[in-house]
């Protein structure tokens, strides 16, 4: 998608290009940990009864979605909060883990890794952002 210094332009871009990826459709599941601008179009874009995860507000801006698009579209707008999650079910979230590790083993996700670091990186840190400590 090209950025421009207009969000409206940019909005198209990102609708028209959700709309060619998905034949037309729409997305079934947005998972946005973003925010910020591009929320309310991916939001118009989502298909027929889909589902927006809310999963955080990396972009620093909560987005305002206007809730009549959720009626239109027969849509969810659904907070993950893994957090909460695993204080109030935490046997659930156990299950849940376990088996996004098995997943993993399995080669069924394949979790990005862009840099790996040593141990006293973390120690002295030397290190920003999320990390995954291996033993």
């Amino acid at each position: 998608m090209a950025r421009t210094s207009s969000s409206t332009t940019a909005q198209e871009d990102l609708r028209e290009r959700i709309k060619a990826l998905t034949d037309g459709n729409g997305p079934d599941v947005i998972f946005d940990p973003v925010g910020g601008a591009y929320a309310e179009p991916a939001f118009r874009s989502i298909g027929w009864r889909g589902r927006y995860l809310v999963v955080g507000f990396a972009n620093g801006k909560i987005p305002k979605l206007p809730l009549n698009l959720a009626l239109l579209k027969g849509a969810s707008i659904v907070g993950v909060f893994w957090g909460g999650h695993m204080q109030r079910e935490h046997a659930l979230a156990d299950r849940e883990f376990a088996t996004m590790v098995d997943w993993i083993k399995a080669g069924r996700l394949r979790p990005v890794v862009t840099k790996r670091y040593a141990l006293d990186d973390m120690m002295n840190r030397r290190v920003t952002g999320k990390i995954v400590i291996e033993m």
